[in-house]
């Protein structure tokens, strides 16, 4: 039997997220819980009801499907109480506007399969192939290790997109048989790390020099959170850890931004991050500082 994994999100011809044309799947759930996180509906690892006002139409017909009474029409909008809310998703079948929509939908390997093999045109022609992320991928490894597997029959090229926390030795499997990782990393001090992502980065770290040692391919990603990791002394701090590792192709500096912001609203969340653009100057003098380390580094990724 085919392994399962639940996917909040696909995308098609991408450019980014590695090299070439790619699809990127996106699984449910995340041991981290990083305050500028752009995909909160990537951490838990429940299915979650996603809210569309802006569709809503009032109708009220799904009122009437919940057992729990967690809906109801507030200024003629639906309103979830998500203290109640099993995410049983009764509610979205019978919502004609899409305002109730789920995050977190079941696939297992060979359906995800199926459905990145229907680009394998663009990613042959263009030397790209499909990138698995999150959330943290890693946390489905049976999954993880099933689709690897089925592309590498047909040839397709697998990338990782890992913020590298795991003790499972499974989990490491999954990043060993990847043929490109993109590592996340996001800041050097490990209190630091802990206040702003919620787990300190000792085991991110260890699990970095072994991928190193091994050789693996990385991209190695830095988000730029100004007030968080965003000083001279982090950054020169990242930048002298990666000249210790021995296969990172590049580095993609990520400057802040509040693409996510809207699905904060759509899950009743609260958006910590207090708006603060890097400037193109910061971005600039940040890029320096990684090149003069040795490394191609590229603003986004």
């Amino acid at each position: 039997m085919s392994h399962e994994a639940l996917v909040f999100h696909i995308i098609h011809g991408s450019f980014v997220d590695g090299y070439g044309i790619r699809s990127t799947v996106f699984l449910k759930g995340c041991p981290l819980k990083c305050i500028w996180c752009c995909n909160p509906e990537g951490q838990s690892f429940q299915p979650e009801l996603k809210v569309n006002r802006g569709q809503c139409n009032g109708c009220g017909n799904c009122l009437n499907t919940c057992s729990r009474n967690a809906l109801s029409l507030v200024g003629g909008l639906v309103q979830i109480n998500r203290d109640i809310c099993d995410g049983c998703m009764e509610c979205v079948e019978h919502c004609y506007t899409s305002a109730l929509e789920p995050f977190g939908v079941r696939y297992t390997a060979h359906e995800i399969f199926e459905i990145v093999r229907s680009d394998e045109m663009f990613y042959k022609s263009t030397g790209g192939g499909i990138t698995i992320g999150g959330g943290e991928c890693t946390c489905y490894p049976d999954f993880m290790l099933e689709l690897t597997q089925l592309c590498h029959n047909s040839g397709i090229h697998v990338a990782v997109d890992t913020c590298g926390y795991t003790t499972s030795s499974k989990a490491l499997e999954v990043l060993k048989a990847a043929d490109l990782l993109l590592f996340d990393i996001k800041g050097i001090d490990p209190m630091r790390h802990k206040k702003n992502t919620g787990k300190s980065n000792e085991v991110i770290l260890q699990n970095l020099h072994l991928l190193s040692e091994m050789r693996k391919p990385m991209i190695i990603r830095v988000p730029v959170i100004p007030g968080y990791n965003d000083s001279d002394e982090e950054l020169n701090g990242i930048a002298d850890l990666l000249s210790t590792l021995k296969s990172v192709e590049r580095v993609d500096i990520l400057p802040e931004h509040e693409f996510g912001r809207i699905k904060y609203e759509q899950l009743d969340l609260e958006y910590r991050l207090k708006p603060c653009p890097v400037s193109a100057e910061r971005q600039d003098a940040i890029r320096v500082m990684f090149e003069a380390k040795g490394f191609h580094t590229q603003i986004g990724g």
